[in-house]
């Protein structure tokens, strides 16, 4: 029997994730869970995320019994991590920031973090600066533009007119070597950011989180890619984007809307 990852996330942000953990162990059956029913989180109160992150995961881990959840959302990460690992009795893998590998890469201790409003001012974030980048001169950006953006890039490719005037400004004040993209619905805008930006390195964590990922999963003989599943909480809204998204990644066994 194939081992399964279920990946998580609010929108299509995760699929990031996913493609990197395609890439680093292809055997597993992945299954998408997308929230979209209450999408965007960023701007949401704490307490109602925690709340609904639980909710949907507890029931989606029930319903589809995977061998690892990922948990491929920074703000959901963040709030939810230590509850869903008690709660759980399989590994729960999270993402937060990539700030230690841009504070171990900059080769003049200036970097950036370009995140949610949400992440940029959390106090998670400042421990991880303390404890990985206190050498650092690290400057910060909250958008919540960038979110609904990339929900847009993965359904019509157009890349945002809106980007470079919303960027440039902070990075023409504030020259950086490396900048994290402290959001998983960033890096599906990282080819128009290098593009625009050349001269800047782009960080994000989905290649360690696709490295615990392979660390957890049991060895499997056999060589086929393991099929692809997507699943969404809204039934009234069929997240088209991110179905092509899959199926330009493999085999989409199944999709339709999760009773949560």
């Amino acid at each position: 029997m194939k081992s399964s990852v279920l990946i998580f996330d609010s929108g299509v942000g995760g699929l990031s994730i996913l493609s990197e953990i395609r890439q680093k162990t292809p055997a597993p059956d992945l299954f998408y869970l997308m929230d979209n029913a209450f999408f965007p989180y960023g701007i949401k109160p704490d307490d109602v995320l925690i709340s609904r992150i639980l909710s949907v995961c507890l029931k989606a881990v029930d319903q589809l019994s995977p061998d690892v959840l990922v948990i491929a959302c920074n703000t959901a990460s963040t709030l939810v991590l230590d509850e869903l690992r008690s709660r759980l009795s399989i590994p729960v893998v999270g993402v937060v920031p990539a700030i230690k590998v841009a504070a171990e890469l900059t080769p003049d201790n200036r970097i950036g973090l370009l995140a949610t409003p949400a992440t940029v001012n959390r106090p998670y974030t400042d421990r991880l600066i303390s404890d990985f980048a206190s050498h650092c001169e690290v400057t910060r950006f909250g958008s919540s533009h960038l979110v609904q953006w990339a929900e847009d890039y993965l359904i019509s490719g157009d890349v945002p007119a809106e980007l470079f005037g919303h960027l440039n400004p902070w990075l023409q004040q504030h020259p950086m070597s490396h900048i994290v993209l402290g959001c998983t619905h960033f890096p599906l805008l990282r080819d128009a950011m290098e593009s625009l930006w050349p001269e800047t390195c782009w960080v994000d964590s989905g290649e360690a989180i696709a490295r615990r990922v392979a660390s957890l999963m049991s060895a499997q003989n056999d060589t086929d890619s393991g099929k692809l599943s997507l699943f969404w909480t809204d039934a009234e809204k069929p997240p088209q984007g991110a179905l092509r998204y899959l199926q330009r990644l493999g085999e989409v066994l199944q999709s339709g809307p999760l009773s949560i």
